[in-house]
């Protein structure tokens, strides 16, 4: 028998692309109701400052082995754009991997209901030459973001966390340290004297009909820190989502975003439905968020992608938000350090 993950994406992939069409054009000429908010009253739960959010309490605690745990280190950390929504984030020891891509150009990714997408470029980096990863934060199952060359050849052994949905999916391919969250959800990472607390944050990977039928995503709060000193820097990292209500509540509950990873593109399905941030939903999340620095990926890899780069430069221009931009081109890196608030 199946799980009811593996019949949604055996549906993804046999279901005709009219019945996305269909969804397109509906939504094209009717306007929704709105649904109501799942997000709790803010009142309910005070802003977690970055202290008191790493050192709050997980449904997860993942503890791994620290060879260099003897050896000085200087906090510290960098993000490097592999390509897609793939960067390699490493601080203080740990390094962590998001969304897993590492497909080349010419190469097609399967996105359910028949449809398919052509990369356009090539990672940064071979899938065989990785350094040792200690965390993958798997924003949803989709081969943009797991492709079947991961698939194939990823260590099973490597922790994963990742929303419910994916997780079945994952287990299904052999994966074995999985860590499912639902929204607000937290895992907490200890290496050493280095302390990650990666949150769940709303997503919504299009408009909410099409969205039902896509894969379940999820945002990240990503708290960095130590055992000794708490937090020291807060990274947000988008998904695939759109602006909708629900993402108010991220700087309500964690405000203070050092960086944020925005995942843009415009996606296009059908060249009906978008489904991810395009320019102008980039500069609104800028304003919701408030972080301070940004930089956009999830752009210009792949044909689906509708809204380029440019297109986010000219908003950020407009919205005179450039000095909070950092546009990394692939294989660049950018590096932080923690703050001392």
């Amino acid at each position: 028998m199946f799980s009811s993950s593996t019949k949604h994406h055996l549906l993804l992939l046999v279901a005709p692309p009219a019945l996305l069409l269909m969804f397109g054009l509906l939504l094209t000429f009717v306007q929704p109701v709105s649904a109501a908010s799942s997000t709790p009253d803010p009142r309910e739960r005070p802003a977690l400052a970055k202290r008191d959010a790493i050192n709050s309490e997980s449904k997860y605690l993942l503890t791994l082995p620290d060879a260099s745990e003897t050896q000085s280190r200087h906090a510290g950390g960098s993000v490097t754009f592999v390509g897609t929504a793939t960067v390699i984030i490493r601080y203080d020891g740990l390094t962590i991997m998001t969304d897993p891509n590492f497909l080349h150009e010419g190469e097609h990714v399967h996105l359910g209901y028949g449809l398919t997408s052509q990369r356009l470029t090539n990672p940064a980096i071979e899938l065989k030459d990785l350094p040792p990863i200690d965390l993958i934060v798997l924003s949803h199952m989709h081969e943009d973001h797991f492709d079947r060359l991961v698939q194939k050849d990823l260590d099973r052994n490597i922790p994963i966390v990742t929303t419910h949905e994916a997780s079945e999916v994952l287990a299904e391919l052999g994966f074995s340290r999985r860590y499912p969250l639902k929204t607000w959800e937290a895992l907490t990472v200890e290496k050493g004297n280095t302390r990650l607390r990666v949150t769940a944050t709303p997503a919504r990977h299009g408009p909410p009909l099409v969205a039902k039928l896509l894969p379940e995503v999820m945002g990240s709060i990503l708290d960095f820190g130590s055992k000794s000193a708490g937090a020291g820097y807060r990274m947000y990292i988008s998904g695939d989502t759109m602006v909708f209500e629900d993402i108010k509540e991220i700087p309500r509950r964690y405000p203070g975003v050092d960086l944020a990873l925005l995942h843009l593109g415009g996606t296009r399905l059908m060249g009906l439905v978008t489904v991810t941030m395009d320019a102008k939903d980039g500069v609104e999340m800028m304003r919701i968020i408030v972080p301070e620095k940004a930089i956009p990926i999830h752009y210009n890899d792949y044909d689906v992608f509708k809204s380029p780069l440019s297109d986010f430069e000219d908003e950020i221009e407009r919205a005179g938000l450039r000095d909070k931009i950092i546009y990394l081109k692939h294989g660049e890196k950018y590096d932080f350090h923690p703050s001392e608030k």
